[in-house]
């Protein structure tokens, strides 16, 4: 599978350049290279994937309102990249280990995290808002683009011990142009590590459009390394489960990393520090909003009879439990005391560490007394 190497002139023939198998407008599309891999996939099933995708956009609408409310110090939304998210998240196996940037809130939440985990980190009470060994997730890296080397690293590691794992990290458009994002392909290339490399192509790299900095599709340049690529619809969750399974297959059979861009749109601001109308066309968005994912599987579903109003409406339902447990979580927070800053950064006692805390301790004990 490869993608078609043709520039790219604007956001429509951008997605023209996709594989998918489910149209905008819901339409089923068949597909001889995708089909295979999303076979045994029936009507319950893509409704769990619409249910993931309608909970995870309570979650981001949560999480803008809490932060605009002054209970979080930051918020990175992800409406619109539910698709993406869910769909290749779905398909990883439960021994596989995650590396995501600072956006990926719907692969932690398809791998288990709780209602609190999805703010600790943004509220500033711990440098992990989930616990990474349960989840198999590694925290989310703020550092553009530094997750794909720790994956990589990840993969040597399951390489050397023969496990049936593979590693899988996220990054966006604006990532492929690091260093880090390029020296990691050549590793995982050279080594033929067991690596899965997304690119949520989501046409923002904050400010700049994605032609600025790749006039040719992104999964163009991973055959440049000898990693086969695959260019799909991210709006489109069918589509991206299927290029994710088609991934894991193929590094998990030992042929060494493979790469996904999924072409999908940042609705919402890069972060809620951002101000997107000073960028970007409202015209544009209105395009995209035609192409919501959400509503494509929602359209799909209903026209082989397979949703109804029972149905979304326990949907709905799932969504604002978990929007109120992710609120009540937040605001009943309490902040750990200063010295546990120092718990879980070894695994084993450290001498250097035990002398930091007491240095520290001893700085904390000059307030004691003030007012």
């Amino acid at each position: 599978m490869s993608p078609q190497i043709t520039p790219i002139a604007d956001s429509a023939q951008d997605l023209e350049l996709t594989e998918r198998l489910l149209a905008p407008d819901g339409t089923r599309i068949a597909h001889p290279d995708l089909d295979p891999f999303v076979a045994d996939v029936d009507a319950a099933q893509l409704r769990a994937l619409l249910r993931d995708m309608v909970i995870l956009r309570r979650i981001d609408a949560e999480g803008v309102a809490l932060q605009r409310q002054g209970q979080l110090g930051l918020w990175a939304p992800c409406q619109g990249q539910e698709a993406t998210q869910i769909g290749t998240a779905r398909a990883l196996a439960p021994q596989d280990y995650v590396f995501p940037s600072y956006r990926e809130t719907g692969v932690i939440y398809a791998r288990g995290a709780q209602p609190g985990d999805f703010v600790r980190m943004w509220r500033g009470e711990e440098g992990a808002g989930h616990d990474p060994a349960a989840l198999r997730v590694a925290p989310l890296q703020i550092i553009i683009g530094a997750q794909t080397l720790h994956a990589v690293g990840y993969a040597l590691g399951i390489r050397h011990d023969g496990a049936d794992e593979v590693a899988v990290t996220y990054f966006g458009d604006g990532a492929t142009s690091q260093g880090d994002v390029n020296e990691a392909m050549i590793f995982a290339a050279s080594y033929q590590a067991p690596v899965v490399f997304v690119c949520q192509n989501n046409h923002w790299a904050i400010s700049e459009p994605v032609a600025l900095q790749s006039q040719y599709p992104i999964a163009g340049r991973a055959p440049g390394f000898g990693i086969p690529s695959l260019r799909v619809d991210g709006n489109d969750a069918l589509a991206c489960m299927a290029a994710m399974r088609w991934a894991l297959a193929h590094a998990r059979a030992g042929k060494g990393p493979a790469y996904i861009e999924a072409v999908t749109y940042r609705m919402g601001p890069h972060t809620t520090a951002d101000d997107p109308t000073r960028y970007r066309d409202e015209s544009e968005l209105e395009e995209w909003r035609r192409r919501d994912p959400i509503a494509r599987l929602d359209a799909h579903l209903r026209s082989i009879g397979e949703l109804d109003e029972e149905h979304l409406a326990e949907i709905q339902s799932a969504a604002d439990v978990v929007a109120k447990d992710m609120r009540a979580a937040c605001l009943g927070m309490v902040t750990r005391a200063p010295l546990a800053v120092f718990d879980g950064v070894y695994a084993e006692p450290h001498a250097g560490l035990a002398r930091q805390r007491d240095e520290y301790a001893a700085y904390l004990a000059t307030f004691e007394g003030e007012a």
